[in-house]
């Protein structure tokens, strides 16, 4: 099982099974597990105590996923996202050095926090504030640097569900079509009798469970299918992502309750790479990433086949997801030109069903609804995210004029465990900056 894990951990976004069992754990704390002085893969060779390797999972056990997260690319097949061939667009800097004491009172708390020490006690590695355009803000922590790439786990659905709702502005795709109609392969499966629009909110009616603690859930079933490893001599089973999504079954209506499952995406990134000759990897560098004026490339991890994983496989330059959160906070445009219909956008920052939300359960999400495949705080700034296992997030607030951005590497395998903190950072980040004079 722990060989797998990595493959499927944007599948594991707030599973309160996860929460329940991690509660009773004690984990190192974010200075005792900083990836860079515990040395992890240091030497030619490093030691083997602190050797770490994809085949035998042991690069995912925390605290060394630590390191992993930010050097993927090392240790597991990936295809690139390139930035193109243009000259990189420099962010405007005007840090702000008051922002690390900050006051953050995390939910439930009676003693608040500095702004750096909520990062402390959210295993931040990177983040990046901007605001009006402008880093106001940016931090490294453990092994992540500038120049580095750090996994974005299932921020990646955000910026799928980014390019299928720009297919459908277009009128590429038609949200309202079933899905078969683009992936016959998929008529008898859950997704045949669900709509494009249903698969991009997440209201399909599926067979198919995430919860990891549980063995017997169709989760392991999915990471096995997606896992590049050679599998063993009596694996019977599928063999890559486009063969597991075939054997989903569907329980229950579509479009009756919000159901977050990872393979809806991967089914999103099946329908786009069926209905434009291009495979997610391609298809973001082409229309997003070759346009923003980005610093690096970005990469995503692949199955056995070279699918890219479009679930939770996105790697990326912290700078340059800031420069997506941008783009998307200016209703698309970016350096000129625009880059996503805006109709996208007030299709995003609409929402989704509150009523199909909440049937989820989300006890921190009160209020919330689900659309593209963003999650959308319909608070009175209008706030939407993106949101990663592990702590991943893209956070951005219209009124505020705002975009954060952060990478992690929490222990706890669900953003119930950072929420409590980043939640009321994120919101104390805006009251901050809304106070601020113009220029």
């Amino acid at each position: 099982m722990r060989r797998i894990l990595p493959l499927m951990t944007g599948a594991l976004l707030g599973l309160s099974t996860t929460v329940a069992n991690a509660a009773e754990t004690s984990f190192a704390d974010a200075q005792a597990s900083d990836p860079a002085r515990l040395q992890w893969m240091v030497g030619a060779p490093p030691p083997p105590e602190r050797t770490l390797r994809f085949e035998d999972g042991s690069y995912f056990r925390f605290p060394a996923m630590r390191w992993s997260v930010a050097n993927f690319r090392q240790l597991m097949p990936t295809i690139n996202v390139s930035r193109g061939l243009g000259v990189s667009t420099a962010l405007p800097r005007r840090l702000d050095p008051r922002i690390d004491e900050l006051r953050v009172v995390p939910n439930g708390a009676s003693q608040a926090l500095t702004w750096r020490q909520s990062l402390d006690a959210t295993y931040t590695d990177g983040i990046v504030v901007l605001h009006r355009g402008a880093v106001v803000y940016e931090r490294y922590f453990g092994v992540l640097k500038e120049d580095g790439q750090h996994a974005a786990m299932s921020v990646t659905k955000s910026v799928v569900g980014t390019l299928g709702a720009m297919l459908v502005a277009e009128g590429t795709l038609d949200a309202q079509a079933k899905v078969a109609t683009y992936v016959p392969e998929l008529a008898n499966s859950a997704f045949g009798s669900a709509t494009l629009e249903q698969v991009l909110n997440m209201t399909t009616a599926l067979d198919y469970s995430e919860d990891y603690a549980d063995p017997t859930a169709e989760v392991w079933a999915h990471a096995q299918a997606g896992n590049p490893l050679p599998k063993p001599k009596d694996y019977v089973g599928p063999r890559s992502y486009f063969e597991f999504l075939q054997t989903v079954k569907q329980r229950g209506e579509h479009g009756q309750a919000f159901g977050y499952k990872t393979v809806n995406t991967d089914v999103l990134g099946w329908v786009i790479a069926r209905a434009t000759g291009r495979n997610v990897a391609q298809l973001l560098s082409e229309r997003i990433w070759s346009r923003l004026g980005s610093e690096q490339d970005a990469y995503f991890t692949v199955d056995s086949i070279g699918t890219p994983f479009a679930g939770g496989g996105l790697n990326a330059g912290l700078r340059d997801m800031a420069r997506f959160g941008e783009m998307l906070r200016n209703n698309g445009r970016y350096n000129g030109e625009q880059i996503v219909p805006e109709a996208v956008l007030k299709t995003i920052r609409q929402g989704g069903d509150k009523q199909a939300f909440a049937q989820a359960g989300y006890s921190q999400l009160k209020g919330w609804s689900y659309r593209a495949m963003w999650w959308v705080t319909h608070n009175p700034d209008g706030a939407f995210m993106a949101r990663g296992v592990h702590g991943q997030s893209i956070y951005i607030d219209p009124a505020a004029e705002m975009v954060i951005v952060r990478f992690a590497s929490h222990p706890i395998a669900a953003n119930a465990a950072n929420d409590a903190v980043t939640l009321p950072a994120y919101e104390a980040m805006a009251r901050y900056l809304l106070a601020q004079p113009r220029a």
